[in-house]
């Protein structure tokens, strides 16, 4: 065997299953293969999962497709259902109420944003409200759904959606998927962790049983413990408290009544918000609260008042800390997960910043050694796209208008320089730019910002170039067709009963 074989990295070694872990692992498969790598993952079944995030982002689809998942066996095999957006109730005033769809607004006229055009004709008279001209905000609203279009000429090309999913029966379909293609598990609860004494770098997971899980490369997807990036490595942990006060979840499922609405539910209560996400087989629940000024009796109790149907089970809790990691690599260890942060529910962000993750070191793969540039760039990469996606979630906070303690706290506490020049670009002239690592696009942004109540004081000088009685006619003819686009579509829960409906007595994977 050559030195350049015998230093390649071969053995890459992922600690922790569950969402993150199995994720890691599919990709691994499918991109690295079984010839020339061994991917062998380590979990216990006595530690159970968090499981508290079920709502997904568009950017799903993409990973789904790399991965060459079929869209329908996905969705009968994780009792999936479909989602269109996130509607917000109390997050302004305490009787407010919002949209944040998927996709985009109108469409564009020219090299101007369609909002900006559409900011011009609401102050020439009543051109409608802004989820007018979202078809993702007008078929929720209808409680329909189909899926979009590739064809740009098609209405059904600005739809965006991703799913609401089961999380266990999501890692289960992943595990099948990875088994199948080589990555090895093994049973086992890790002890410890043992480092090479002239290196640092991690060389073995000691497991309970007495066996060493040895790699040449590890991936840390142990949780909230951070048992090799955190534990082991020593890398800190940067904490987002004071932009994110929420430090406690409860969550329960419930039994399903009525239609299934092809959105998540967000709604702010005096000292935190809940969730309900529509499954195929259940539906939902939890309660994201701050300890200061919350009890967890007082967030049990909430949270059970306010279910559409009986609670499944006794409430699960779940304490945590907002914030990430110092570094995300560091020597031939990787966190992805919760090992290398967390980031509240509040827009389905976690599922989407794992499979990031694992996309982004499949690009920066190390090959015969470690070059720190690489890992340098990875860290700064995930660095942007977590600033930015804590951003866009304090945003919901900092503008409101409630009266209770914590929603005032929000309001009040310092915000981060990068979220206070975007809202002083918008307060200015409704400006919006769209930044590489940044999760959110133009359409996210100015749905929270205008369903919180933030108002710009004009909009772009150069709409004003164009004639009003021609915006006017575009406009009234862009909201007809939106809306018989709506209305064409099939209900939600007809179209998963025709076209993938799970079957309960395959479990979900038929």
């Amino acid at each position: 065997m050559t030195e350049q074989q015998q230093n390649k990295i071969q053995n890459i070694v992922i600690a922790g299953g569950g969402t993150a872990g199995w994720t890691a692992a599919a990709a691994l498969a499918r991109v690295l293969g079984n010839e020339h790598y061994r991917i062998t993952l380590v979990e216990s079944a006595a530690i159970g999962t968090v499981g508290v995030g079920e709502a997904t982002i568009p950017t799903i689809q993409s990973f789904h497709r790399m991965l060459g998942i079929d869209e329908t066996d996905f969705v009968r095999a994780t009792q999936a259902t479909f989602k269109l957006g996130i509607e917000f109730r109390g997050w302004g005033a305490a009787h407010s109420r919002y949209f944040h769809p998927f996709g985009h607004y109108g469409r564009e006229f020219d090299s101007i944003p369609f909002h900006q055009y559409w900011l011009r004709a609401r102050s020439l008279g009543d051109c409608g409200e802004l989820s007018d001209y979202s078809l993702c905000a007008l078929a929720a609203a209808r409680g329909r759904f189909m899926p979009s279009s590739s064809d740009p000429g098609s209405i059904l090309s600005s739809l965006g959606y991703a799913y609401h999913f089961d999380a266990t029966l999501y890692a289960q379909f992943l595990r099948r998927y990875a088994e199948q293609r080589g990555v090895e598990r093994v049973e086992g609860r890790i002890t410890d962790v043992s480092l090479h004494k002239d290196t640092g770098d991690i060389r073995a997971l000691q497991l309970a049983s007495g066996r060493a899980i040895e790699g040449d490369f590890f991936i840390d997807c142990s949780g909230f413990a951070g048992l090799l990036l955190g534990g082991a490595l020593g890398i800190g942990y940067e904490d987002w408290s004071h932009y994110l006060p929420a430090d406690s979840a409860v969550a329960v499922p419930s039994e399903s009544v009525g239609p299934t609405p092809p959105y998540t539910l967000s709604t702010a209560h005096a000292g935190g918000w809940q969730w309900r996400i529509p499954l195929q087989h259940r539906t939902g629940n939890g309660l994201v609260y701050s300890s200061r000024y919350l009890s967890e009796d007082e967030a049990v109790a909430t949270l059970l008042s306010k279910l559409d149907g009986p609670a499944l089970a006794e409430p699960k809790r779940l304490r945590f800390k907002t914030g990430r990691r110092e570094k995300f690599w560091h020597r031939n260890c990787v966190a992805i997960g919760l090992a290398a942060g967390f980031m509240e529910p509040l827009e389905s962000t976690a599922i989407h910043l794992v499979q990031t993750a694992v996309s982004r070191l499949l690009l920066l793969m190390p090959g015969n050694e470690l070059a720190q540039a690489e890992i340098d760039e990875y860290n700064a990469q995930t660095t942007r796209e977590y600033e930015f996606i804590r951003d866009f979630i304090v945003l919901h906070y900092c503008a409101n208008t409630r009266r209770e303690p914590l929603w005032q706290y929000c309001r009040e506490m310092p915000i981060p320089a990068s979220l206070a020049h975007r809202l002083a670009l918008f307060r200015s002239r409704a400006r919006l730019f769209e930044h590489e690592e940044d999760l959110f696009k133009r359409a996210s942004w100015l749905a929270v910002l205008m369903g919180q109540g933030i108002e710009p004081a004009g909009h772009d000088p150069i709409v004003d170039t164009r004639p009003a009685e021609r915006l006017r006619s575009m406009l009234a003819e862009m909201r007809q067709l939106l809306r018989g686009g709506a209305d064409a579509m099939p209900a939600h829960d007809d179209f998963i009963h025709k076209h993938c409906r799970s079957l309960p007595q395959t479990n979900g994977c038929g």
